[in-house]
């Protein structure tokens, strides 16, 4: 392979390389204590000859020679110890971003890029005057949504053990610590280290929902819940700074989750998980407004004689004290002249009984909380209290106005066959599935409207269904209408399929007042022949009166899915980015005339491959109009750690988004009359890529290649997740699901799902309108320009000769399929690089370059383990225990490097 120079660190970077090095050099000494010396002498050896063949071109064998048949508990301990090392990395990084938000804030020039700052002195510049942006503020909606689906799974007691590596490394920021001081700190980092590596990365049993929900609860309940006024307070000071203006913001941010409701292809969630869900949530919610009341009580402490109150909140706890006795009993004689504690002992009181529904003393919605401690904190301000406890109690509004009594919205999952196979039984038609999409829709139309209503069934997928509807119609009265979320409709191809939903929700009960349905239903378009008909299926429902009339009670709003993973492992990258790219385009069309407003929910993952982006380039290329103040967005597998697991991290995501949306609804890009041309080429672009990318998934022997050259049988075995890898038996492509997909080309490094069909596509390209032409689109259109940034990173991260010792194991198979995929790859890679004008990759991102540079040496040990596991693993019929435990390492250990997996 091409010679590497090693990392080189900026001049601001060289914290970060003192933090890898001291990291580093922990990690060496506990591996010498938890195993060996010459244990440690090993893992220098070997990583010192992946340091060689990256930068000195040595033979892929020379690295490869001394991780064959390694004795299997070495083999998992080496592969572990790999691991630790980039983890360490991992954790310097993220650091080091904390380090360098404190530097920008620290110094008196430019703001951060992609700041709130910075996105409002944008504005600014661009003629955004403050009504204008306070007027769209009103209209912002930001909801990230977090879902099970982990391709880096990490036990909740390995993140706490990372968490206090983290606050160790951040304490060391402080230049005034003393030598003691900073032992004590390595002390801390050292027994964070050994404690971990004596603990399992993973339970060998496959995670519940129940477990899914308490991993996600994690980020919600910690980072999240308290980093959220901190996102509020920092935009007040951006307006103050920019534009002088000081108002009352409003609410633009909220969560939910799919944890307990995505019942797509999975048995194990239904009535009874979304009902636990949403139950786990509001306790969880509950109980830290239980804590932060507590915490306000200690600090206000004000007594009368020394301050007055408002008569307002003297009346209000008067009058508590009569309706709520038990309550009021909380209040100690001692506190009798300190009326702010004696209100919030009562209002502490009355959210512990809120735990039950039926206590007469529980505060019946989050708006009755609300308006108590808005009472408190109208009262401070009245009397000279802004520094003696406002801003606490409002920092506690913010977390009430955001996470109300249900911590996260939950949407519910299904897909549309369920829906089919349901009615087919009320219906007692067999053939109801097979029946055309007109057919159906007039059928469903008087049962979705309420005129007819279905009988009993003894269906079980029937009854199951019905037990869902109810359980919402049940979530709705006891948590309020903002706990439950969209219902999203797997696979949809039709108007009967959103008006089956209709129909099925009011079989189970689900009907409000004015005999309305109070759902919101979002069609998910997921492949690119469905995304490609998407506006056909959207112009139909939009002219069914019977769904008209719904939409008009939903306040005229109609959401809309887009999955980008099933369409990239359909289509190819190329083809799915533009089906997606036009159908955003079309759609708006279809619902502006209709007088619609359309709303975008993106199904996006972490790896290219499946959407994942950086939010601030992604929203800027998108189409105009698009966003609209509105991102919804899914939150999975290792992004949500890379995001949330740290609060200041937490909070710079969350400032970029709120930024990114703001600027792509207030100035989006400007028109560029050359786009026209532009999407006629781009039409072509995607069909020659997806039709190279379709001649290779569909050639004859692929699925037995793949099962072959991927480590795909060792991730079907992995405890990652509730939910089965698999559709249904495994037919073909479309059979699996789009993280496994996605993950067994990743691990086996060729990553064909971020590149394939694009070099083709790009030759084929230059020769109908020229390199000039397209070199232009990669220089202007910012869509082609972040689709080329994308391919880029992930060809940057792959490597073909190790690629090529997993296919290898493929046998006959190995050589027609590599020589594609190796044929394919450096086209692709010629093709990007004279677009750029570059001579190599990632010149133009050299932190990346960096970054993928440190990890290089730990990461390629691992995937040469795993190809030499792999082989022993199958040869004895995948049924030794001990090699599955050091392959599975070996997996968790290549996704934590290369980070954004799926």
């Amino acid at each position: 392979m091409a010679q590497q120079r090693s990392p080189e660190f900026a001049p601001h970077d060289a914290p970060l390389r003192e933090d890898v090095r001291r990291l580093g050099t922990l990690v060496g000494n506990m591996l010498a204590e938890q195993v060996a010396p010459a244990f440690l002498d090993e893992v220098e050896r070997v990583r010192t000859a992946a340091i060689a063949r990256r930068h000195e071109g040595a033979p892929l064998a020379l690295l490869a020679e001394p991780l064959t048949g390694v004795e299997t508990a070495h083999a998992e301990a080496l592969a572990r110890a790999f691991a630790t090392y980039f983890q360490a990395v991992n954790i310097a990084e993220r650091v080091h971003r904390i380090r360098r938000r404190r530097d920008y804030q620290r110094e008196d020039h430019a703001p951060q890029p992609e700041s709130l700052l910075d996105a409002l002195g944008r504005l600014k510049e661009q003629g955004v005057g403050a009504a204008e942006l306070l007027e769209w503020l009103a209209r912002l909606r930001v909801e990230p949504v977090f879902t099970a689906h982990p391709t880096e799974a990490m036990r909740r007691s390995l993140l706490e053990k990372e968490q206090a590596i983290v606050r160790a490394l951040i304490d060391n920021f402080d230049p005034s610590r003393t030598p003691q001081e900073r032992k004590e700190d390595d002390d801390r980092i050292f027994m964070a280290l050994s404690s971990a590596w004596q603990t399992a990365e993973a339970s060998p049993v496959r995670p519940s929902v129940q477990d899914e929900h308490h991993h996600v609860g994690f980020y919600l309940a910690n980072p999240i819940y308290r980093i959220v006024p901190a996102l509020y307070e920092s935009l007040a000071d951006a307006l103050q700074q920019v534009y002088g203006v000081a108002v009352a913001l409003p609410r633009l941010l909220s969560f939910a989750t799919w944890v307990g409701g995505d019942m797509d292809g999975n048995p194990n969630v239904g009535a009874d998980t979304i009902a636990a869900s949403l139950g786990n949530q509001r306790a969880h919610v509950l109980e830290h407004y239980i804590d932060d009341i507590a915490g306000l009580a200690r600090l206000l402490s004000q007594t009368e004689g020394r301050v007055g109150v408002d008569d307002g909140l003297a009346r209000r706890l008067a009058d508590y004290r009569q309706r709520f006795p038990e309550a009021a009993a909380q209040v100690r004689p001692r506190h009798a002249d300190m009326p702010y504690r004696a209100f919030l002992a009562v209002v502490k009181a009355r959210l512990q009984a809120t735990h039950d529904d039926d206590h007469p003393e529980a505060y019946a919605s989050p708006q009755d909380l609300l308006a108590d401690l808005q009472l408190i904190a109208d009262s401070l301000l009245d009397h000279r209290g802004l520094h003696a406890g406002a801003y606490a109690v409002q920092r506690l509004i913010w977390r009430v106005r955001s996470f109300g009594f249900h911590l996260a919205r939950l949407d519910v999952r299904q897909d549309s066959r369920v829906h089919d196979d349901a009615l087919a039984a009320l219906f007692g038609e067999a053939d109801w599935p097979e029946r055309d999409d007109a057919a159906r829709a007039q059928a469903l139309q008087p049962y979705a409207s309420g005129e007819r209503a279905f009988g009993d069934s003894d269906d079980a997928g029937a009854q199951s269904l019905k037990a869902v509807f109810a359980t919402l119609r049940d979530a709705r009265k006891r948590y309020g209408s903002d706990a439950v979320g969209l219902y999203i409709i797997s696979m949809a191809r039709s108007a009967a399929d959103v008006l089956a939903v209709l129909a099925l929700a009011r079989h189970g009960g689900l009907v409000a007042e004015e005999d309305r349905v109070p759902l919101d239903v979002a069609p998910l378009f997921e492949t690119v022949d469905d995304l490609a008909n998407a506006p056909a299926t959207l112009r139909a429902l939009f002219g069914d009166p019977v769904y008209r009339a719904h939409l008009d009670q939903r306040g005229g709003r109609q959401w809309v899915m887009l999955g980008y993973s099933d369409s990239g492992k359909d289509g190819g990258t190329l083809a799915s980015r533009w089906g997606l790219q036009r159908a955003q385009v079309e759609l708006l069309e279809v619902a502006n005339e209709a007088g619609v407003r359309l709303s975008f929910f993106h199904g996006r993952g972490g790896s290219a491959s499946r959407g994942g982006a950086r939010i601030a380039p992604a929203l800027m290329s998108s189409p105009r109009g698009s966003v609209a103040g509105v991102l919804r967005v899914t939150e999975q597998g290792e992004v949500i750690h890379r995001k949330y697991g740290i609060r200041a991290l937490a909070l710079r995501n969350l400032e970029q988004t709120v930024g990114a949306v703001l600027r792509a609804s207030l100035r989006p890009r400007e028109q560029d009359e050359r786009e026209a041309v532009w999407r006629e080429r781009m039409g072509e672009l995607a069909a020659n890529s997806r039709k190279t990318y379709r001649a290779f998934v569909d050639h004859d022997g692929f699925i037995d290649y793949f099962r072959s050259a991927t480590p795909i049988d060792v991730i079907e075995r992995m405890t990652l997740g509730s939910r089965p890898s698999r559709r249904r038996s495994m037919r073909g492509v479309q059979d699996l699901r789009a993280i496994p997909w996605v993950f067994a080309w990743t691990q086996c490094r060729s990553i064909i799902t971020g590149w394939y069909g694009l070099g083709t596509a790009l030759e084929q390209g230059a020769a109908a309108f020229g390199e000039e032409a397209l070199a232009e689109m990669a220089s202007d259109w910012p869509f082609f320009a972040n689709m080329l940034d994308d391919v880029e990173m992930v060809l940057a991260k792959s490597d073909l000769d190790i690629a090529e010792a997993f296919s290898q194991l493929a046998g006959e198979l190995h050589e027609p399929f590599f020589a594609l995929i190796r044929e394919e790859f450096e086209r692709t890679t010629r093709w990007v690089l004279r677009l750029k004008g570059a001579d190599e990759l990632l010149r133009d991102a050299p932190k990346l370059k960096v970054s993928i540079r440190l990890r290089n040496p730990y990461i390629d040990p691992m995937s040469l383990l795993q190809v030499d596991l792999l082989r022993r693993w199958r040869a004895g019929g995948s049924e030794d225990d001990a090699l599955l435990r050091a392959l599975v390492a070996c997996v968790n250990g290549v996704s934590q490097g290369l980070q954004n997996t799926g």
